[in-house]
C-alpha cells in the first residue's frame, strides 16, 4: 500500500481547523452533527497513522484501502458517542490512543471480502466524503434509493429498472425511473452537509451529479 494524499486536507475550511486540539475538533464534532469539516479534519490529522497500521495488516492494496475507509467509517459512527474526559477515558486518555485501539480492534476483527468483489476506490472516494455520502444514501426514500442503487450498483438502465420494477408489482415505467434517478441526484447533495459540499464538490452546478459518481464506490 502505497501513502495517499488527500486533497481536502489543504481546503482552506479544513486548515483553518488545524490549531484546535483533538478534544475541541471531538466536541465540535458532537455538537454540531450538521457539520462534517470537524471529522475531515481529525481524518487530515491522523490517516498516516491509520494507513499505516492497516498497510502492515492488510494482504492486497484493494482490501488494505478497503478497510481504511471502512474503519474510519467506524470512527465516525464511534465519536459520535466518545467521552475521552472522567472515568470514561481511563482506558483510552487521548484520541490518538483511543483511534489506535480501534484501529487495532478492526484489522483484527474485519472480514474482508475478496479483492474482485471490492468496488471501493480510495482515490476516487475520501473516506470522510465516503461515510457522509452513506448518511445522505440512508436518508433517501426507500423507492428512490432503490432504483439509484440499482443504476448505480449495478449499471442497470432506466428500462431495466423499471422491468425489475413491475415485476415485483411496482408498475413506473422507464421514463418515471430516470425522473427519480434525476430527484436522487438532487437529494443526495442537499442530504449531504453544506460544508462537506463545499470541501469536497465546491458547491458547482454539476455538485450532483459529482456526488453519486463518487457515491459507485458503495
Amino acid at each position: 500500500m502505497q501513502p495517499q494524499r488527500f486533497p481536502e486536507c489543504h481546503h482552506p475550511t479544513v486548515k483553518a481547523l488545524f490549531r484546535y486540539s483533538d478534544q475541541d475538533l471531538l466536541t465540535l464534532f458532537q455538537r454540531h452533527p450538521e457539520q462534517g469539516k470537524y471529522f475531515v479534519a481529525l481524518f487530515c490529522r491522523y490517516h498516516p497513522i491509520v494507513y499505516t497500521l492497516i498497510a502492515h495488516a492488510a494482504r492486497s492494496p484493494v482490501q488494505g484501502d478497503y478497510l481504511f475507509a471502512l474503519t474510519w467509517r467506524h470512527v465516525c459512527h464511534e465519536m459520535r458517542g466518545l467521552e475521552l474526559r472522567g472515568a470514561a477515558a481511563i482506558e483510552a486518555t487521548s484520541f490518538q490512543n483511543w483511534l489506535i485501539n480501534v484501529t487495532a480492534l478492526c484489522i483484527n476483527q474485519a472480514e474482508l471480502p475478496p479483492v474482485e468483489s471490492i468496488t471501493y476506490d480510495l482515490k476516487t472516494t475520501s473516506p470522510p466524503l465516503w461515510c457522509y455520502l452513506e448518511q445522505a444514501l440512508d436518508r433517501l426514500p426507500p423507492m428512490i434509493r432503490l432504483i439509484l442503487l440499482m443504476a448505480k450498483t449495478f449499471q442497470w438502465s432506466p428500462t431495466r429498472i423499471a422491468a425489475y420494477l413491475q415485476a415485483e408489482g411496482d408498475m413506473l415505467s422507464p421514463a418515471q425511473v430516470q425522473d427519480y434517478l434525476q430527484e436522487s441526484y438532487r437529494m443526495v447533495t442537499v442530504n449531504l452537509p453544506e460544508d462537506i459540499r463545499e470541501i469536497y464538490l465546491g458547491e458547482t452546478a454539476g455538485a450532483a451529479n459529482g456526488a453519486l459518481a463518487l457515491s459507485d464506490s458503495r
